[in-house]
């Protein structure tokens, strides 16, 4: 069964930070774009960041950009979140797909979701 699992979500107050990892089982995801999105209750999925396999290249959304850091540690991909804001607060999930989109419909595969929030 091919999944994959996020973890590191927690409490965390304003300006702290948060480390969020996704690991791949039942295959690999060698050659798939990685992405992170959130969803905020009562909010739509939002896209946060992708990371390409090949030239390992990134791409944020506006809300995020200077704040995270999407970066790969082998068979993991992982998010770094500094600066955290209480706007942050959503439930977090890891996706693979084939082409690099903010549109959460290209993406095949998904974790189960791991919950931040951050407190004012």
């Amino acid at each position: 069964q091919v999944q994959l699992g996020e973890s590191g979500g927690g409490l965390v107050q304003a300006g702290g930070s948060l480390r969020l990892s996704c690991a791949a089982s039942g295959r690999s995801f060698r050659g798939y774009v990685m992405g992170w999105f959130r969803q905020a209750p009562g909010k739509e999925r939002e896209f946060v960041a992708a990371l390409t396999w090949i030239g390992d290249t990134t791409y944020y959304a506006d809300a995020v950009k200077g704040r995270f850091t999407v970066s790969r540690d082998n068979a993991k991909t992982t998010l770094q979140m500094n600066s955290l804001k209480p706007e942050d607060t959503a439930v977090y999930y890891c996706a693979a797909g084939t082409v690099v989109s903010t549109h959460s419909t290209e993406y095949d595969y998904w974790g189960q979701g791991t919950q931040v929030t951050v407190s004012s």
